[in-house]
C-alpha cells in the first residue's frame, strides 16, 4: 500500500466543544460527518435501516453515532458500481488512495453480506465487486492492486523490478490477496444461494488461483515472480535478488509481503498459509456443488497438504507461552514471534475460519490441537512478548512496522473484539475504539498509543466497515454491551 506514514493532527474548530466535554451522550452533541447524501457514491435501503435500527435501540449514543458514521462509510464514498454488458461490476478503493486492493475491497464490503437478500441493488454491487476482482486476476494473479483503467500505468513502474502491466496499481505478491476473493465469493453464495457468479471466467481466475499457489511453494525453482524496489523504505523491498531470504521447501506457500504490503522476512507467512487453506477448503466446496470434481479434488489435496506442512513448520515452541502459531518460518527451523495488525494475521484466525472443518489445525473447534495453540498464540500477540502490541495511556493494541512504532491500528482492537466471547474483552474493545477517534467519527489506519490526535489515515474504508460490523454483531449477540 502506499505510504501514508505522516501524522494527522484533528483540527477541533468544528468539533472541539465534543471533545472538551468527552463523552457525550446527547444525540444533540455529535456533529453531522457523514458525506452528505447527494454526494453518496451508492445507497442502500437495508444498511440505513440497520442504521436506524442502531440509533434507536442502543443507549449509548456516541456508539450509535459511530455507526451511522462508520458502517456505511464504503458505500458512501468508495464504490463505483455500473452494469458492463449486462453484468454488475463494482470497483472499489481503500478511501485515500485511488486504487483497488483485493483484499481491502473484499474485506469493505464483507460486512454488507448479511443484507444482501433485503437489498437486490447492494446484492448486485457485492456481485459486481467478486466480478470485477475476476477481472484482476486474470491480469495478473500476482498484483495486490488495481486500477480501474486498465490502461493507466502505475506510479511505481518508475521504481519497481517486476512485470507491471498497464492497470495494475501495485504487483507485491502477497497470499491474501488471492485468499479474500475466494472468501468473498463464498460467503456470497451461502448468504445468497446465486452461483451465477461462478461463470467460466470466475473458474478460470479460481485454476490461476491454484496454479499460482502451487508455483509459489517452489517445489520446481524460483517460479515466475520476484519483487524489488528502489526505495528508503527497509520493508518495501525485497532481499536476494527479489525472491526472498532462502527457505527449505516443505510445501508451504512463499509469500514476499505481509497483508500490511510490507515484505516478509521469512517468505513463509504462517497467517497467509492458513488463510490459503481455508480458502482451499471453500473453493473445493464451490467446486463440488458446481460439478467440478476434478478440480475440487485438487483444492483438497493442496490445502490437505498446507494442513501437513503448517503443523509440522507453523507451530513453534514459545519459552513463555508454549505451543504457539508463529507469524513466518523458514522451513529450516527459524520462525518470528510477533503479530502484525493486517489481516490476515495471527489474532484474526478464527474471523477467517469460519467454520471448524475437522482438520488438526482448527482453531475454532475445542476438540482440536489448533484451538490450544490459537488460545497460546492470542496470549502472546496480546502482550509485550509481541514487539508490535503497544500500551499507553490512549490504548492498547498491535501496530507493525508500515506505520511505524507506538502505533496502535484500530483494525486489531476490531478484531481482537470479533474474536472473543468474554463481555469484558469485547466491552473493553468498543471502550477502547469509542475514546479513540480524535473526534472525526471514524476510524482510521493508527493512532499513537499515548495521544489518539496523532495517527494516520482520516479516510480508511476498510477499518471504518470492519468497526461496524463488530458493532451490528455485539448488537444482534448482546445488545447489552452497547447500553
Amino acid at each position: 500500500m502506499q505510504r501514508r506514514n505522516f501524522i494527522r493532527h484533528a483540527s477541533f474548530a468544528s468539533a472541539g466543544f465534543f471533545i472538551k466535554k468527552y463523552p457525550l451522550r446527547s444525540p444533540n452533541a455529535f456533529p453531522i460527518v457523514r458525506i452528505a447524501e447527494a454526494e453518496r457514491k451508492f445507497k442502500s435501503p437495508a444498511i440505513e435501516r440497520a442504521i436506524a435500527a442502531i440509533k434507536k435501540n442502543v443507549g449509548n449514543k456516541e456508539m450509535a453515532w459511530l455507526f451511522e458514521n462508520c458502517f456505511p462509510n464504503t458505500l458512501d464514498t468508495t464504490v463505483d458500481f455500473e452494469i458492463i454488458n449486462g453484468k454488475p461490476d463494482t470497483y472499489v478503493i481503500t478511501g485515500d488512495i485511488d486504487a483497488m486492493w483485493l483484499r481491502d475491497s473484499s474485506a469493505q464490503v464483507w460486512p454488507y453480506l448479511p443484507f444482501a437478500n433485503e437489498d437486490k441493488d447492494l446484492k448486485l454491487l457485492i456481485e459486481g465487486v467478486i466480478r470485477r476482482q475476476t477481472k484482476c486476476i486474470l491480469k495478473d494473479p500476482y498484483a495486490n492492486a488495481f486500477y480501474k483503467d486498465e490502461n493507466k500505468i502505475s506510479e511505481w513502474k518508475t521504481t519497481d523490478d517486476t512485470d507491471m502491466k498497464p492497470g495494475i496499481h501495485e504487483r507485491k505478491w502477497e497470499i491474501d490477496s488471492l485468499c479474500y476473493p475466494v472468501r468473498l465469493a463464498h460467503g456470497y453464495w451461502k448468504e445468497t444461494g446465486d452461483t451465477s457468479v461462478f461463470d467460466r471466467a470466475w473458474m478460470e481466475a479460481m485454476e490461476l488461483v491454484v496454479k499460482t499457489f502451487k508455483e509459489q511453494q517452489r517445489k520446481n525453482g524460483e517460479g515466475p515472480y520476484s519483487f524489488q524496489r528502489k526505495t528508503d523504505w527497509a520493508t518495501d523491498g525485497v532481499p536476494m535478488g527479489g525472491y526472498g531470504y532462502p527457505t527449505k521447501k516443505v510445501g508451504l506457500i512463499h509469500s514476499m509481503f505481509r497483508p500490511s504490503d510490507d515484505a516478509t522476512i521469512f517468505p513463509f507467512l504462517i497467517p497467509g498459509n492458513l488463510f490459503a487453506a481455508y480458502s482451499l477448503l471453500q473453493l473445493a466446496d464451490i467446486a463440488k456443488a458446481m460439478g467440478q470434481l476434478k478440480f475440487s479434488e485438487e483444492c483438497s489435496a493442496l490445502m490437505n497438504e498446507l494442513m501437513v506442512a503448517l503443523k509440522a513448520h507453523g507451530i513453534a515452541h514459545h519459552p513463555k507461552f508454549g505451543d504457539v502459531f508463529a507469524y513466518e518460518a523458514d522451513g529450516f527451523g527459524n520462525h518470528t514471534f510477533m503479530d502484525d495488525a493486517n489481516v490476515p494475521s495471527l489474532l484474526s484466525l478464527p474471523y477467517l475460519e469460519m467454520q471448524p472443518h475437522g482438520s488438526h489445525l482448527s482453531v475454532l473447534n475445542k476438540q482440536q490441537p489448533g484451538y490450544a495453540v490459537y488460545q497460546n498464540t492470542r496470549r502472546l500477540v496480546l502482550s509485550g512478548s509481541n514487539p508490535f502490541f503497544f500500551k499507553g495511556e490512549a490504548g492498547e493494541g498491535i501496530g507493525g512496522p508500515h506505520a511505524g512504532l507506538n502505533m496502535i491500528w484500530p483494525l486489531s482492537i476490531i478484531m481482537r473484539g470479533l474474536t472473543s466471547n468474554d463481555d469484558k474483552e469485547i466491552k473493553f474493545c468498543l471502550d477502547m475504539l469509542q475514546k479513540n477517534h480524535a473526534g472525526t467519527g471514524f476510524m482510521h489506519e493508527s493512532f499513537n498509543k499515548d495521544d489518539a490526535f496523532k495517527f494516520t489515515r482520516k479516510w480508511f474504508a476498510w477499518a471504518n466497515t470492519l468497526f461496524g460490523e463488530l458493532v451490528w454483531d455485539t448488537y444482534k449477540k448482546k445488545k447489552y454491551l452497547l447500553d
